[in-house]
């Protein structure tokens, strides 16, 4: 019999678990649709997901640069994005709740694009993701982000983030280890904007980090520490088993049980919870990206593991309450 091929449905199967405190109330707030490409993932893929025992009550989708119109103004483009979700939120039954859609925050005419998306997503566009990530062509990352060096200093997009929370939006941000600093000094200079920092900062474990993960973690630390100080910024956590990370999985003979994820990964959560609170703190999928990695069940068996020591009240912020109260989900 031949091996499943990681990533595959089969693949993932191969670890099946009893489900962990499964009573417990789930917002997942951070997950993508994409109607083709290499890494499609449509409604019925969602449904398999959260429906495999988890009790996972919403979701809020985030932009991944999908059904972009392919006519009118450049500017508008992104917004096919938001009036394509909308419409699958339609058909979801109330499971995806919220929006966040994507805009250059340096345009002129930014209170035009917002609201076309506010109008596109039927009640459910809750903020903007104009990632800082800016990637290194050399470091040859599956997922490479591609903004402008200096994004996070320059005045305009200064201003759209400002503008974002003057209207109520959030501004959620995707980067890298080394970008930390830059997230940070753009939390600083926009302390009225809700900010989320996505997947930890992405530490990178491949190339040229494969073998710094230890020195990296000490610097991140420091990071968050100084980020958690931030009372305008929430902590998404998540996304660590993307295959840029480092941790292997995605190319293993089987994935990890929720114990190995534990084991391999709980300092980081363990960290950032210890320094934003729960309260400022929101568990996270990132599937279908980190479903190359692990299951949807095993994967949040792993985060109830996580805070096995935590209060009932602390656990209601990190499954459910954080993410309500961030992304207007009331």
């Amino acid at each position: 019999m031949s091996t499943p091929r990681p990533g595959s449905d089969e693949w993932r199967a191969l670890v099946d678990e009893p489900l962990v405190d499964p009573d417990r109330r789930i917002v997942d707030p951070h997950h993508h649709l994409w109607p083709g490409g290499p890494l499609p993932y449509g409604l019925a893929d969602l449904f398999a997901d959260v429906g495999s025992g988890h009790r996972v009550e919403r979701t809020v989708f985030m932009e991944c640069r999908a059904a972009y119109r392919t006519h009118g103004p450049a500017a508008l483009e992104s917004v096919g994005e938001t009036e394509w979700v909308a419409a699958e939120a339609e058909r979801s039954g109330g499971l995806i709740a919220g929006i966040v859609g994507h805009a250059d925050l340096r345009r002129s005419n930014l209170d035009e694009i917002l609201d076309a998306h506010i109008e596109a997503g039927r009640g459910r566009f809750r903020g903007i993701r104009d990632a800082l990530a800016r990637a290194e062509p050399s470091d040859r990352l599956m997922i490479a982000g591609g903004a402008p060096a200096g994004l996070f200093e320059d005045p305009s997009f200064r201003a759209g983030v400002a503008r974002l929370g003057a209207r109520g939006l959030t501004y959620d941000s995707w980067h890298y280890h080394y970008q930390n600093r830059e997230f940070l000094a753009l939390a600083r200079a926009v302390p009225d904007t809700v900010m989320i920092l996505d997947h930890f900062g992405t530490p990178i474990g491949i190339g040229r980090y494969a073998d710094r993960r230890d020195a990296i973690f000490e610097d991140w630390q420091r990071d968050i520490a100084d980020i958690a100080r931030c009372e305008n910024v929430a902590a998404k956590l998540g996304g660590l088993a993307m295959p840029d990370n480092g941790f292997g999985w995605n190319g293993a003979e089987r994935p990890p049980t929720s114990d190995e994820f534990v084991a391999a990964q709980g300092r980081y959560y363990r960290h950032v919870i210890e320094c934003f609170g729960p309260e400022r703190c929101m568990f996270e999928s990132n599937f279908p990206v980190d479903r190359m990695s692990l299951s949807y069940r095993v994967l949040w068996n792993g985060f109830k593991k996580l805070v096995r020591g935590c209060s009932d009240d602390e656990r209601e912020a990190l499954f459910a309450g954080t993410a309500t109260r961030v992304y207007r989900l009331e």
